[in-house]
């Protein structure tokens, strides 16, 4: 699933006009270097989110990947078109998770990261586990220090192994003392995730409810539940307009 759907204000005036996933950087829609790298690595059908000016994303796509569409690899969930707004991340998984598989790629349309892996083993390995995410995580830029998530690794420097819910306050000292990472916003996910416990969300969401998804992985989290990987190739969350000049300058 690529999420499509927001309005994307801190890219103001840029967004007034065109979906933030569809910005260029470096001569492509940051929508389609995702598709790019789905479709190299084996993934040829994906469902993809609108809500704000969400009629330009499937014109858009269709027409940049029409193989791709006239297979029926390419099927979208309007939000804004259903329910007048965008359902945050876990609100709009569930609304469209009667055409998504039980165990899916997730991946933010405004994040750039072009040589991410979509790896078929990963997706097998986590299929047969007990898990019901598997995030990626990435050293944390300036814009967020603090980091989302700890990481308790399996290894000594192994750079794998559990995601840790820390409390930015009031941790325990073994708690603090984990290193803590940024989620890139691309994991691997499990239908079950958006279920009770912990999704409070109906099926097929036919309400519209907007839930963000961070708390459904703290709460798997805290179950032990969800495992996590740092990834350190290049990753940007391209979220105002001075960093996607800084990407498409260095291009």
């Amino acid at each position: 699933m690529l999420l499509a759907a927001g309005r994307g204000e801190r890219m103001r005036p840029l967004t007034d006009t065109t979906p933030k996933p569809l910005l260029a950087v470096r001569g492509r829609a940051l929508l389609d270097w995702h598709v790019a790298a789905l479709q190299r690595d084996g993934v040829d059908h994906m469902v993809v989110n609108t809500a704000w000016l969400g009629t330009q994303i499937p014109v858009h796509l269709n027409a940049a990947w029409p193989a791709l569409a006239a297979a029926g690899g390419l099927r979208y969930s309007h939000e804004g078109a259903d329910f007048g707004h965008a359902l945050e991340t876990a609100g709009g998984i569930a609304r469209a998770l009667p055409q998504l598989p039980p165990v899916f790629w997730l991946a933010a349309g405004d994040v750039f990261a072009p040589d991410f892996v979509f790896d078929a083993a990963a997706h097998d390995a986590f299929a047969v586990s007990n898990d019901l995410a598997h995030l990626w995580l990435v050293p944390n830029p300036a814009h967020n220090p603090q980091g989302d998530f700890g990481l308790a690794e399996s290894a000594p420097g192994s750079g794998t192994g559990r995601a840790v819910n820390v409390p930015k306050t009031q941790a325990s000292a073994a708690l603090a003392a984990l290193p803590r990472y940024t989620y890139s916003t691309i994991a691997l996910l499990k239908a079950e995730l958006f279920g009770a416990p912990w999704c409070d969300l109906p099926a097929g969401n036919p309400q519209g409810g907007a839930a963000p998804l961070a708390p459904l992985l703290r709460r798997a989290m805290d179950a032990g539940r969800v495992g996590a990987s740092v990834y350190r190739g290049l990753w940007v969350d391209v979220g105002t307009p001075e960093r996607l000049a800084q990407l498409n300058a260095a291009a």
